[in-house]
């Protein structure tokens, strides 16, 4: 499908690849990886063709069809949420503009508009943009509206929405998770597994890439390293690959220089000189490996253990908080003890990052109170770097802001650890990259270290060495720590305690994000059902062995828990009824729309009927609504069928 041959490119006198290859398939799942600055995005721009390389070449078959996401800023015009997740080519985007520009139904612009739409397959494009708006966690409320006035986050979903309609045969995504919530990210995982065309991804969430990936591409070193496996493979097979590289190396330098040291001893003896020339012809015929570089250099770091809190850090009493007619929370209360490692997870809006600025006292709460502990410091880490860095200020003017008592040698050893070194200091904070700016502000925190960390999304734009590294330093960090994070990887390396946040209301589970899976996902169809039939008996939604030390049943209790057990099998006897008789009206509705549909088609392939185009209108709407009920009835028709015992099935078919 693609292939990268020999590509060489510099910026600046940088080289960021030299000789580089790589080959992409049909149906490849490769995820690109390299730490920050390794030329990741650039190789992407250079296959996109918006960069051209210094030598080589970037080639594809006539035909393919290419869809980007870019990491940010992807632009928007006039268009809503819809019809820009709809717009999966010139054809659609034209004809939504003119429809837009010409509202008036009498007016021939407008009927042009419509044609142009219909030509183009809109009304299904439309049907199908909704399910995946709907997946990608939009309510139908925001299909109408002008995608611009949704958040960066909301409106990278819905370029992200586009590409998934449009299903290009390579499908680039540059950190597609930063913008999306963990049950989202469950939602965009299992219909990218699906996907029919090949992906080339960059991330950093190393769950993901688990998840979706089959191949691992390094960049390093200015070469393109495929790996065939997880990123877990990949660094195995890349650590075994370096040790026989370095051992390769070592065996050549040995016989360098053994074939040196006969040429010096014996170049001038007569005896031994035809010897010593067929050794100097050995060594101009030796092709050299390259020295080892030494690993790319990683962020290293420790939090300076910060003073001791009381038991209660912060405390939330009565508190209410609203953006305009949103109302995000009404009589919260939440109390952080010292020690604790919460995550706090949520779909986007619930109001996690609000409740961060909250705790922060960024934002000053409407109603209620907010109580620092005893001897309570707090440091906040937000989302967007800018909200809390000064685009004028130098790196290391920036980080001596709003601390005192710190030099600035202690400043720079700092920012050297975390790989602002030399000129680097002295470069503006507006200038630099999203992971740049992510470890400035990591560096603030440090040069004044909070007994109560506040981090929101502080993965973001960090490459997994520098995750890893973070990873380690909050492992040591004695203070509390609460934070809103996507990567799966780092939720699970360190929260102790969950916090699920949804409408205004808050659910903690006193374990990990493992318990919190377990816990969450245990109110199935089952359990739900024991609960509500005995709801004196909780225990019965679990088959768990029992537990010795519990005391044994009476006759009474044992005659109780049978008529339970008899009525739970009553109970899900008649669900599996009502679930036939269901798959049994769908399969005829299903009849009945496919007759239809092909109705609606023979009618809609009469030339004559375009002679009336409000009638030609009308029935592609139909035909959109009958596709569209029809997709619905299937999808129902498949999770009722599979959820039956094949003898059911069987005999309906």
């Amino acid at each position: 499908m693609l292939t990268v041959s020999q590509l060489t490119k510099a910026y600046a006198g940088r080289t960021l690849f030299e000789d580089a290859s790589l080959q992409i398939n049909t149906g490849d799942r490769i995820g690109l990886i390299g730490p920050n600055g390794a030329g990741k995005t650039t190789l992407f721009s250079l296959i996109l063709g918006e960069n051209t390389p210094d030598a080589g070449s970037v080639s594809l078959p006539r035909g393919t069809t290419l869809g980007y996401l870019p990491q940010e800023s992807a632009p928007s015009g006039e268009e809503t949420v819809l019809q820009l997740a709809a717009s999966v080519s010139p054809g659609m985007a034209s004809a939504y503009k003119t429809l837009r520009e010409y509202p008036d139904e009498n007016a021939s612009e407008h009927h042009e508009g419509v044609a142009e739409f219909m030509e183009n397959d809109g009304y299904n494009l439309e049907a199908k943009a909704k399910r995946i708006l709907a997946g990608l966690a939009f309510a139908p409320t925001d299909f109408e509206r002008a995608a611009r006035t949704m958040s960066g986050g909301w409106m990278m979903r819905a370029h992200l929405a586009r590409l998934l309609v449009m299903e290009p045969d390579l499908l680039m995504l540059d950190e597609p998770t930063n913008h999306l919530d963990l049950e989202t990210l469950g939602w965009f995982q299992n219909h990218l597994s699906n996907y029919s065309g090949a992906i080339l991804v960059i991330s950093h969430d190393r769950v993901f890439l688990n998840a979706i990936c089959r191949v691992m591409v390094e960049i390093s070193r200015q070469r393109l390293h495929r790996y065939v496996g997880t990123y877990e493979d990949f660094i195995d097979q890349k650590q075994a690959r370096e040790e026989q590289y370095l051992a390769a190396y070592k065996n050549q330098q040995r016989e360098i220089a053994h074939l040196q040291d006969f040429i010096n001893r014996f170049r001038a003896k007569a005896s031994k000189a035809s010897q010593a020339q067929e050794r100097i012809k050995r060594l101009d015929r030796m092709e050299r490996l390259e020295a080892p570089e030494n690993p790319e250099a990683t962020v290293k770091f420790a939090f300076p253990q910060p003073p001791r809190s009381g038991q209660r850090v912060i405390t939330l009493k009565n508190v209410h908080q609203a953006y305009g007619r949103h109302v995000v929370y009404t009589d919260l209360n939440l109390e952080i003890e010292r020690g604790q490692r919460t995550v706090l997870v949520g779909p986007n809006g619930a109001g996690k990052s609000t409740l961060l600025k909250i705790m922060a006292d960024i934002v000053p709460i409407q109603g209620g109170e907010r109580i620092p502990g005893h001897n309570a410091s707090i440091g906040y880490f937000a989302q967007h770097r800018t909200e809390t860095l000064h685009a004028r200020h130098t790196v290391l003017q920036e980080s001596l802001a709003d601390v005192s008592g710190v030099s600035e040698q202690a400043a720079r050893t700092i920012l050297g650890s975390f790989l602002f070194r030399g000129d680097d200091v002295f470069k503006t904070v507006g200038v630099l990259s999203g992971g740049e700016k992510s470890r400035l502000a990591l560096v603030k925190l440090l040069l004044h270290p909070p007994n109560l960390l506040l981090l929101d999304e502080p993965t973001t734009h960090l490459d997994m060495p520098s995750i890893d590294a973070l990873i380690h330093a909050l492992r040591q960090y004695e203070g509390t720590l609460l934070f809103v994070s996507h990567d799966v990887h780092f939720i699970r390396a360190l929260a102790t305690t969950v916090i699920h946040i949804h409408a205004g209301r808050l659910t903690p589970y006193a374990g990990d994000y493992g318990y919190y899976l377990e816990k969450s996902e245990a109110s199935n169809e089952r359990s739900a059902l024991v609960a509500k039939l005995h709801n004196h008996q909780p225990a019965l939604a679990t088959e768990s062995a029992p537990d010795p030390a519990a005391p044994k049943m009476g006759m009474k209790e044992i005659r109780q828990q049978r008529r339970a057990e008899a009525e739970l099998r009553k109970a899900e006897a008649k669900i599996r009824r009502d679930r036939q008789n269901r798959v049994t009206e769908l399969e005829a509705t299903i009849i009945e729309l496919e007759t239809r549909q092909q109705s609606l088609t023979d009618a809609l392939e009469d030339p004559s009927l375009y002679q009336n185009a409000a009638k030609a209108l009308q029935l592609n709407r139909e035909l959109a609504g009958v596709a569209d009920s029809l997709k619905s009835a299937s999808t129902e028709w498949s999770t009722l069928a599979a959820q039956l015992p094949a003898s059911d099935t069987d005999e309906n078919s």
